[in-house]
């Protein structure tokens, strides 16, 4: 069986990038290898690569609709900026770019 270990993404700026997405997503520095964040207290799931040479897109998948605007507000505030996109009618995603540029959905 397989299973999703490991998320890359291409940055600029590895030491930006982990604040961001350590805050986003509650993830942790790993011992000795700051590229990598994982989920705190040794949970099991996917980890976060962080990258100077990669590009890859995240899906964020929220509860519903009012979680979704409440995490969309916050990664705001956290620095994500919102994307003009050409949505689809009845679209359940958020187009929003990290503060490196890198385009990740916040999905209902």
């Amino acid at each position: 069986m397989l299973r999703l270990g490991a998320v890359v993404m291409r940055v600029s700026a590895i030491d930006r990038a982990r604040a961001f997405w350590s805050a986003a997503l509650a993830l942790e520095g790993a011992p000795h290898q700051p590229a990598f964040l994982l989920p705190g207290d040794a949970a099991p799931g996917t980890r976060l690569h962080l990258d100077e040479e990669d590009r890859m897109h995240l899906d964020l998948w929220a509860d519903d609709e009012a979680d979704q605007r409440v995490q969309v507000e916050r990664l705001v505030s956290l620095g994500a900026r919102r994307v003009e996109w050409d949505y689809p009618e009845g679209a359940d995603f958020v187009v929003l770019a990290d503060p490196d540029g890198n385009l990740f959905c916040v999905i209902a």
